[in-house]
């Protein structure tokens, strides 16, 4: 019998079935939080996360090494430092052949703002200035960026948000500003005050397309507790209602879940996603996480298989981080 499960795995792999990559988590030891994930033009897979010193890299997006170097030109943190003290939260996405890198730029919740750098070198980025801010707009909490185009490659939009709800704006074609006339609209989450336990504050956002839906992943609850997971809800426009898998919308805060924990757990707290990658026709997704072997308020970096059920919600075997 043993000697027929390599020829059983060669006749798997040859209609299109293979065995999943052994996943051993946490992907980092130390701190990663509010990780983005991007593949660059060598082939290789870069991440980057809050506090932006260090960046990790991957041949195979499975297994991962630190480098000691900071994607940010030392110009840049300069511009930045005249803006704010304080840097969450990246996302880095292409637009029109540019790569880009939004980023928080924090010092208090009615003091935020997002900016945005663009990529002149190889994982080399200089700051090109701020997109939004709440002292322009009123929005509180101006935080956690996702820029995204839409599905015929057009329009550009901007999410972000957290006690002050999550919002939607449409960017310039380049990406580098908010468009003229655009208007702001509450698209998920309630604020801090109408919800004190942040069970429905959503935060952390990362739009994904699957089969003719946005899906869109939040994180609800307290960041720094079991509280803490990753939710989801979808819409078929990424300028429409996002709802979760019970028809409710989102702008109530409602969500469905798709990775929790309970107190107690080895791993809990799990949210504010990365990218999600396909791999052997496999879906990967990254977040980070509490670890009970590391420091309290350390978050490394997770990944997970992410599955779809028959109607199409995502979904981890087990429900929790493993």
């Amino acid at each position: 019998m043993k000697q027929a499960i390599p020829y059983l795995l060669f006749l798997l792999a040859a209609v299109g079935v293979t065995r999943a990559q052994e996943i051993r988590n946490p992907i980092t030891q130390g701190s990663w939080p509010d990780p983005t994930i991007w593949q660059g033009e060598d082939g290789r897979y870069y991440s980057i996360c809050t506090g932006l010193r260090r960046t990790l890299v991957s041949d195979d997006l499975f297994n991962w090494r630190v480098e000691n170097h900071s994607v940010i030109d030392k110009e840049a943190w300069s511009e930045m430092r005249y803006v704010a003290r304080h840097f969450w939260a990246p996302d880095v996405v292409t637009i029109g052949g540019q790569r880009l890198l939004y980023i928080t730029l924090y010092n208090s919740a009615k003091d935020s703002s997002i900016g945005v750098l663009k990529e002149v070198t190889p994982n080399r980025f200089v700051f090109h200035g701020v997109v939004t801010r709440s002292t322009d707009t009123g929005i509180i909490d101006t935080i956690d960026p996702e820029v995204i185009l839409d599905e015929k490659g057009k329009r550009v939009w901007l999410f972000f948000g957290s006690i002050g709800k999550m919002h939607r704006v449409e960017l310039t074609r380049d990406g580098l500003g908010v468009k003229r006339g655009a208007k702001y609209h509450h698209i998920a989450g309630l604020t801090d005050k109408e919800n004190r336990s942040r069970s429905k504050v959503f935060e952390g956002c990362y739009l994904h397309r699957r089969n003719g839906y946005w899906y869109l992943f939040a994180s609800a609850g307290w960041y720094k507790d079991h509280t803490y997971r990753l939710v989801v809800g979808r819409s078929r426009r990424l300028n429409g209602q996002f709802r979760d898998r019970n028809g409710n919308p989102m702008t109530e805060g409602y969500a469905t879940t798709v990775i929790s924990s309970e107190k107690g757990d080895h791993f809990y707290g799990p949210g504010h996603c990365g990218e999600i990658f396909t791999k052997d026709g496999r879906d990967y997704i990254f977040y980070h996480c509490h670890n009970r072997d590391v420091k309290p308020h350390q978050r490394p970096l997770m990944m997970q298989e992410i599955k779809w059920d028959k109607s199409g919600w995502p979904y981890v075997e087990g429900g929790k981080p493993r």
